[in-house]
Parts: structure tokens; sequence; C-alpha cells
């Protein structure tokens, strides 16, 4: 029963955001700087000084997946550079408080709540329901909460009449998501719109704290961190040892987690926990204005989704229009089309043309985002909101999380090469490298791809993609290598940086799969991510993460023969260097593996927290 399943969760509570500290700033600042100097020798010295010209076909494409990887670092450092303290805007009181130029001031706010749902199970989105009716305002608030149902299911409409709630639905399913929220705006008419997925359950605080950032006229939109509620929380290390070994595994386990940090076991074994990406990545883009939207516990301005949907209306029924002349003339050799013509030829336009506040893309949301930053007449405004305001589920399996991640990927490498987002007019300089750093993410499994399999090159071939290693290639790598985990710790400090490090490293199949779909110029999928924990065997999706650890394990036993049978160009000092860096690599494909073989505890395995 999904009754049952939730239960086991509905006592957690989110985790508050991560302080703001100047002096930690400072450091981490000074860390970074010192990092990429260091890092820009590094690579310098790299190509210069170190390519093995005996295998100039390995030591290049070592040295060019370096160096893309020093690029990524310095946009990441780049996105990474600055914090605000964490305060929350007073609530406004009425609609003239949000919208200087209302028509009707001294009334209140009215917010449309929309809750998005394809298949999920109604009871699922019957929990969303009844907690966004529990939300709470300090002032009167005209709140209407809607269901939007693409799977216009009659179990679905009795659910959302039990509730008293709006049901909304549609003859057909074109646009997916985006097409939905589309239909739901031409039915309801709030100041400002609540995008919830099937699973959100919004806080009582939702509003109350978020409201606030639209007394600024320009704000277009608010997005609210997201939290997974059923992740495992496994149990922490000391419990593990005190299990094996007693009180003085306890000691043990409680004086490592003062030196390295809280360590727990039969944690997520996803790394869904996205505090990193909301708390740290997108907190810190505000100072720019370029946090985009994520869809799921965001609050709208509707004005502003409107204006920028009809502006891109306008500039799409343009392209038509010229599309069409340009044929004309070059069909009937003329140098001007009739005026009659061309009105004809833009009604046509405008009615072909769909008006989409939404656009129909698997990424609307982040696609939204830069329609609206780019404009920059209005000027409109985004936030990332500090504190959670809504819980959700997370991924159950490895199918779900592979899908999830394919359209995450696809989804934003589309828009980078079909729609020449970077250079869209009107977008800042900061905003561009903000948008860049998240699309550029997504090239990594190119060059990751480099690093995984270079040990078992090596430790199979004995070929070295550097000259010699040396004391002189430690004297420059070493120092890096230290400056690069110092820095990122105290940048990310209060969140463990290692998982998702791993998880980006493992996520290279699914990344070259959604890159490849995109220079076909194959259309990216919508599939709904399932709620559900699917069944089956999911070793088939992590075929690649096997590769790479047993090729690199039989590597090491090949390098180590070769050491001792002797004959073969092997070092000692290449095959430890290459042994441990290919060790780091199955250390990481070894939790996704683990992954697909994961099995959710049962109620009565729940760890307590």
């Amino acid at each position: 029963m999904m009754d049952d399943y939730f239960r086991a969760f509905e006592d957690r509570r989110p985790p508050e955001p991560l302080p703001y500290s100047p002096i930690r700033e400072m450091i981490w600042q000074f860390l970074a700087v010192l990092t990429l100097v260091v890092g820009a020798w590094y690579i310098s010295w790299r190509w210069t000084s170190s390519l093995n010209p005996d295998a100039m076909w390995f030591a290049v494409a070592l040295v060019l997946a370096e160096t893309c990887a020093y690029l990524g670092l310095v946009l990441f450092v780049y996105n990474l550079w600055q914090d605000q303290p964490v305060t929350i805007p007073d609530p406004p009181a009425t609609v003239d408080q949000i919208d200087p130029d209302t028509p009707d001031p001294g009334r209140p706010i009215s917010v449309d709540v929309l809750f998005a749902t394809y298949n999920e199970e109604p009871e699922l989105v019957r929990l969303g329901l009844i907690d966004a009716k529990a939300l709470d305002y300090p002032y009167p608030i005209d709140i209407r909460i809607h269901v939007l149902d693409d799977g216009k299911r009659p179990e679905m409409r009795a659910v959302a009449e039990d509730e008293g709630v709006g049901y909304i639905t549609r003859d057909g399913n074109e646009g997916f998501k985006a097409g939905n929220l589309r239909n739901a705006m031409e039915h309801t008419s709030g100041d400002l719109i609540v995008i919830c997925d099937a699973d959100t359950r919004p806080f009582p605080t939702m509003l109350a704290r978020t409201l606030g950032y639209f007394r600024d006229p320009k704000m277009a939109w608010v997005q609210t961190p997201q939290w997974f509620y059923d992740l495992p929380e496994g149990q922490p290390l000391p419990q593990v040892l005190a299990a094996r070994f007693g009180r003085v595994g306890a000691r043990i386990g409680r004086g490592l987690q003062r030196i390295f940090g809280e360590h727990s076991s039969g944690t997520d074994p996803f790394v869904n926990d996205p505090q990193m990406f909301y708390d740290v990545i997108q907190r810190r883009r505000n100072r720019v204005n370029a946090a985009f939207c994520c869809g799921a516990g965001s609050i709208h301005r509707r004005e502003a989704v409107m204006e920028a949907a009809l502006r891109s209306f306008g500039d799409a029924v343009e392209r038509r229009v010229i599309a069409a002349e340009e044929e004309i003339t070059l069909e009937s050799r003329e140098r001007r089309v009739s005026p009659e013509l061309m009105e004809a030829i833009r009604t046509q336009a405008v009615e072909a043309e769909v008006l989409t506040p939404y656009r129909f893309h698997v990424s609307e949301d982040i696609f939204t985002s830069i329609v609206l930053h780019s404009d920059r007449e209005r000027g409109w405004k985004s936030w990332q909101h500090p504190y959670v305001e809504s819980k959700m589920l997370s991924p159950q399996d490895l199918l779900t999380w592979t899908i999830q991640r394919y359209k995450y990927a696809g989804g934003s490498l589309d828009i980078m090469f079909n729609d020449n987002s970077l250079f869209r007019p009107g977008l800042t300089i900061q905003q561009r490298m903000m948008y860049g750093a998240t699309f550029y993410s997504y090239l990594g499994a190119i060059w990751n791809v480099v690093f995984l399999f270079a040990p078992a090159i090596y430790l199979f071939t004995g070929i070295a993609p550097v000259s010699a290693y040396s004391n002189e290639f430690f004297a420059h790598v070493i120092p890096f290598m230290i400056l690069l985990e110092l820095s990122m710790m105290v940048g990310t400090w209060g969140i463990a940086g290692y998982a998702a490090k791993a998880s980006y490293l493992a996520f290279f199949p699914v990344g070259l799969r959604a890159i490849w779909a995109v220079m076909k110029g194959q259309k990216i999928s919508f599939p709904v991510t399932p709620k559900d924990r699917q069944s089956g065997n999911f070793l088939t999706l992590v075929r690649p993460q096997i590769a790479v650890l047993g090729l690199t394990g039989l590597g090491l036993l090949w390098g180590l023969g070769a050491l001792v049978v002797g004959g073969t160009p092997h070092t000692l000092t290449g095959v430890v260097t290459n042994a441990l860096w290919g060790l780091n690599n199955c250390v990481a494909m070894a939790g996704m593996i683990a992954a697909a073989l994961w099995q959710p505890p049962t109620s009565t395995e729940e760890v307590p927290a």
C-alpha cells in the first residue's frame, strides 16, 4: 500500500540552508584563485614539456581531456565564487505590493497551485493536494488548487472532487507537460503560479516565505530547492563498526568522523540528494541573476510567463513569414512580394504557430528561463530561495534514474546546440557564463571516457601518455590535485562532495548517449519519470561501468605481471600511479554497479533516523 510506504518517512525534515560565512568565502576565493593559477601552470607544462613523442595519439588525447576539464573548473569556480547571507523578505499583503500597476489595488493576491499529472497513482497526487490545502499565509490570499490531468482518468477526477480542488484536462497531449501547463493557463487567472509535479508535497510555509521576492516588480520566478524525503538515510559509521566490534568500533567510528566528517553506510545509492545543486550551485547564481527554473517547486509571475510567450510567438511568426517570403521570391524571381500576399502569409503564419507559455521541450524550464533572462527591455529577474518548501519522491531504481538524467542531459544539450542559447541577444556576459557552465558540464562525458580508460591502456601496454613519470611530473600534478581538493572542500563546505564527483564520473554512458542523440538530430523524448520502483535486472544499464572496472582490474594484474617478468616498457612508478588512478575510477564505477543491484529496504528494515 502507498500509505505504508510514505508512513516510514513522514517524520523526516529537510536540512537547513548552508549558512553564509564571509570568512570562509574569503578562504575559498583565495584557494580557488591559487588552484586556477597552479592549474594553468600544470596545463601549460603538460602541453609544452610532458607529452610522450612516441605515443602522441595517447598523449594528445589525455592532455586535451585535462584541458577541457580545466575549462570546466574555471566555469565552476566562477559559479561558486560568491554567496549571499540567508534572508527572507517580508510577505506582501495585497496585489499592489507585487504589481504597482494593478487596476485593483488592495485586492488579495491570487495564486494558482498547479499539479501536473499523466499516469501517476491518483492517491499519490491526493497527498500533495492535502498538503497544498494547508498552505499558510499571514494575510488574506486567494489560493486555487488545480489538478492538470493529461491522463484524463475518472479516478483522478474523483480525487480532485473529493478534495474540493479544480480538475483541468484537454483533448490531446500536445507538448506533454509544457502543453499541459499552457492549457491550464488558459483556464486560470492567478497573479502567481506554483508549479508542482504529481509527487510534490508543499510545506505550509511555501507562500509565506517566497512571495516577498515578488515585491520586486521585475521578479519573474522564484525556484525553491527540491528535496527527496524518501532517500535511504543509511546507518552512521559508529553504529556500523559498533555492530561488528562493540564499543571499540564505535570509538573508532567517532574518531574517523571527527577527522573526515560524517559517513553513513547504506545511503542513497543513486546520489539523488540535490542539495549541492540548489544550496551551492543555484544559490550562488543569484548574484548575477542567472538561477534558472527547475520546474517543480517554482513560483512564477503570470505576467512574465505570458509576456515571454508572446515575444516568442511573435519571433516564431516572423521567422515563418521571412522563410515564406524568401521561397516565393526565389520561385517567382520577383524582387518583392505584394503587400496583399504578405498579409495573407502573415495571417497563415499566425494561425500555424502556437502560443506556448512553456515551450514544448523536454527542458522547457531552462529554456523559458533563458527567454526571460534575455528580455533586456523588461529586465526580468529570478531567485533561488534557500529554504526547502516542498518534498517529493526520488528515483527508486537505476532505470528511472537513467531516464531522468538522460532527459536532463539531452534537453540541455539540445538547447545549446539547436537554439544557440548562449549567444541569444539580451543575455549578460555573466548569465552566458552561468548557462554555459550548465551546458558544458554535460559535455564532460567525452573527456571522462579518456580519464576512465587511460589507466588500463598503460597497464596493458606500458605506453605512457607522458614522457616520464618523473619527479618533475609529480612536482606539477600533486600541488594542483591537493589545492583542487582543498578549494572544493572549502567552497562546498557543509556538503560531502565525493559521492557527487563519483556519480558524475560514472554518468558517462548516459552523457555520451545524450550527446550522440543531439548531434544526430534525434528528438529527445518526453517519457514521464516513473514514481514507482521498476522491477527487473538493471545490470544491462551498467555494462560500460562494468567494462571499466573489469579492464582496470585485469590491467593491474597484467601490469604487475609485466614488472615481475620484465622485458616491457612498464615501470614501477608508472604501474603504481595508474593503479591508484584506476582504483579511484573503479570505486566510482562500483557505486553505479551497486545501484543497479540495489533493493529498497522493507518497512521493517528501515533504519531509524
